[in-house]
């Protein structure tokens, strides 16, 4: 290979690199949240955001005693997020659990979730909306 082809060889290489890197940088983060399912039905506690709760939330190294607030084991779920300002009645969209159900306040719940389980932003909305009732 002559001198020439070498160095031409090199430039386009170092063109490619340097394509690459600037094609690679991150300048913004794009986080698309998730829209909860309407739900029209009368929203249980105890029957329908309790078992979810228990089972996605309520979990070890989580939201249990001693865990991440609030606490959202049965017996302390309901307290802990009427007590802890994670429920906003007069607006239930800026509630912070719903928030963080949807992506819109970070990190979005439950962790480590693709999606969230059983439509449970779209029953917390509804359950807030409905006056966030110890039902």
């Amino acid at each position: 290979m002559s001198t020439s082809n070498k160095v031409l060889l090199i430039g386009l290489i170092v063109i490619i690199i340097i394509v690459v890197m600037i094609g690679c940088q991150k300048d913004t983060t794009v986080t698309i949240p998730i829209v909860a399912k309407t739900v029209t039905k009368t929203v249980s506690f105890s029957k329908d955001i309790i078992p979810i709760l228990t089972t996605d939330c309520a979990v070890s190294g989580c939201h249990i005693s001693g865990g991440h607030a609030p606490n959202l084991t049965e017996s302390s779920a309901y307290n802990s997020l009427i007590g802890g300002s994670y429920i906003n009645k007069t607006e239930p969209e800026n509630s912070v659990v719903y928030k963080r159900l949807i992506g819109k306040l970070t990190p979005a719940m439950p962790l480590g979730k693709d999606a969230n389980p059983s439509n449970i932003e779209g029953l917390m909305l509804a359950w807030i909306t409905q006056g966030a009732n110890n039902n």
